[in-house]
């Protein structure tokens, strides 16, 4: 469906008719989750390819962390993310090799889409936070780049 030059998508979601324009996957960007809202409790529903490019391969989260940690510090040659704050509130610092953004996420039906390439570090977690991610690839230890300054090299910065 076109309207206005933007590219827009119509899905059925538990009979429910949801509208939402599609996103360019080639940088970060914050995706709204749909809700189906109902009176005993609202449910969200990410579906690989839907509202995310790739097809998910793995869901890890993290919990419990200590006051003033930070988890990430690094980044994927090829692995795509949707990370969501399942509880609480969180930041995620982005990083291309020229740009540096923060990004607070604090609510279950927003995630935020993490090319390849790109640096992330996650700080400033809240007392009780859950920072879930969908992952596009299984575990690859080759996948991971850990110092900054290689980082840069390869990302061509």
């Amino acid at each position: 469906m076109q309207r206005e030059g933007v590219c827009h998508r119509v899905i059925l979601v538990c009979g429910i008719f949801l509208y939402f324009t599609l996103m360019d996957f080639s940088k970060p960007c914050m995706i709204n989750i749909p809700i189906v809202h109902d009176q005993r409790g609202n449910l969200s529903v990410v579906e690989g390819g839907e509202q995310i490019p790739f097809d998910i391969k793995r869901l890890y989260y993290l919990y419990d962390v200590p006051g003033g940690a930070s988890r990430g510090g690094h980044a994927h040659r090829k692995l795509e993310q949707l990370v969501i704050a399942a509880s609480g509130s969180f930041d995620v610092i982005l990083d291309d090799g020229k740009t540096r953004t923060k990004y607070t996420l604090n609510r279950s039906y927003h995630g935020l889409f993490i090319p390849t390439m790109t640096w992330r570090t996650i700080e400033n977690f809240s007392s009780g936070a859950v920072c879930m991610v969908l992952a596009s690839e299984h575990y690859d230890a080759s996948d991971y780049i850990y110092e900054y300054d290689d980082f840069l090299k390869e990302a061509g910065s």
